[in-house]
């Protein structure tokens, strides 16, 4: 739990700090790797590709999360979070500049599809090595500057600002793509680079972190099973979703590929409007983060469920802004629930540990989802339903 000192602290910060340079940032990022994923598809036919590699230029992001989101919650106890936010979002852009130009290059010069593929397949990863950087630094941040009653509202703006991410991103990517493939990553990577901007010039060094000597934390920390068992479980269910949305449309709602795929945009952007309406609902309710957890994800059960029986477009459409919507609540809590267990000095390296938890789930989700739904197409929504079930009635010791 946090010291009274740091309590105290955080309360005389909580009328003063900003959030609104780490919103832009959430939402600027956010954007910008949303447009890939949504154009990495069209790009890979035109370079040759096979699908797999596709989905791995995708995947890699999430490995390179995993890996990387407590070396740079402990990097950011030690130098500061502003610094490491300050990099993230720098290293982030220069990245993305790259990659920009060699989809360019390699659209007009059309090279093998191994070298497209290792190209993509780098500068992608380049970009998850410092996209790992910033929900780490963002929930410390707030960690650092929030008692913990005012945490997951604020972590709920976060989750806001990237839904918003979610559902612009690719939509100005289609808009852009009738002229050029190349055009929208041009357009995406000045976000990125305002972003930074607005972080240089407008997010203050509150750092009350660094009053304490940083502390380590432990990856089987006590405090923390529960919110890293409840941030994989949401990001695998979130994963098992988005994977396997255009193949069921296909399979069980007889639809052309064509159709399908229209039906699986349209669902993640029902998706993205139910996490950005649930998550302002959590900004205005005064819960604490475990009775959030246990609600939404009641709710995001009864999404996942519900999808099993959907046989049409609107009821798939429904399913999904449903079981969003529970996630919308449950998203800003684990992160509250893990920021309210440890002291002001370990609160880097929990980030961390709860990022490397998300990334996990980024990576299962995808290969489970596939291989399950081989056997019947319904189960995977019936496996990530379950998962919620446990997590809604998992017995905790004492409220917070």
């Amino acid at each position: 739990m946090t010291t009274p000192t740091a309590s105290a602290d955080a309360a005389l910060t909580h009328s003063t700090f900003d959030m609104r340079p780490l919103l832009v940032v959430n939402m600027a990022c956010t954007m910008a790797m949303m447009a890939f994923v949504s154009l990495i598809g069209p790009i890979s036919r035109v370079l040759g590709m096979a699908t797999w590699q596709a989905g791995a230029a995708v995947t890699v992001s999430g490995v390179l999360w995993m890996l990387l989101a407590r070396p740079w919650g402990e990097f950011s106890d030690r130098r500061g979070r502003r610094h490491i936010l300050l990099l993230g979002v720098g290293g982030f852009t220069l990245a993305y500049w790259a990659l920009c130009v060699f989809i360019d290059l390699s659209l007009q010069w059309l090279p093998s599809a191994l070298v497209g593929f290792i190209g993509i397949m780098l500068g992608r990863g380049i970009i998850g090595v410092f996209y790992a950087a910033i929900p780490v630094g963002c929930n410390a941040l707030i960690a650092d500057n929030l008692e913990p009653r005012y945490r997951a509202p604020a972590m709920a703006s976060l989750g806001a600002a990237n839904a918003c991410g979610l559902v612009i991103g690719p939509a100005i990517a289609a808009l852009l793509s009738r002229y050029s493939l190349s055009l929208p990553f041009y357009a995406m990577a000045l976000l990125p680079l305002l972003a930074f901007l607005v972080l240089r010039f407008k997010l203050k060094g509150q750092e009350l972190h660094l009053k304490q000597a940083p502390r380590s934390v432990r990856l089987n920390d006590p405090r923390l099973r529960r919110p890293m068992a409840v941030a994989f479980v949401a990001m695998l269910c979130v994963s098992i979703a988005q994977i396997t949305v255009g193949f069921y449309a296909i399979d069980r709602l007889g639809m052309g590929p064509s159709e399908a795929a229209q039906t699986a945009g349209i669902a993640l952007t029902m998706v993205g409007l139910a996490l950005i309406c649930s998550q302002l609902i959590v900004r205005k309710l005064d819960w604490s983060p475990q009775r959030l957890i246990r609600i939404g994800a009641l709710i995001a059960a009864c999404g996942y469920a519900g999808s099993m029986f959907a046989h049409t477009a609107w009821g798939l459409w429904l399913c999904f802004f449903v079981s969003a919507a529970g996630m919308g609540w449950i998203f800003p809590s684990f992160a509250a629930l893990a920021a309210n267990a440890v002291e002001a000095s370990e609160q880097g390296a929990t980030a961390g540990s709860i990022g490397a938890a998300q990334g996990f789930g980024v990576v299962i989700g995808p290969l489970a989802a596939t291989l399950i739904y081989a056997l019947e197409p319904r189960l995977p929504y019936l496996c990530a339903a379950a998962l919620l079930v446990l997590v809604a009635v998992w017995p905790s010791r004492k409220p917070r």
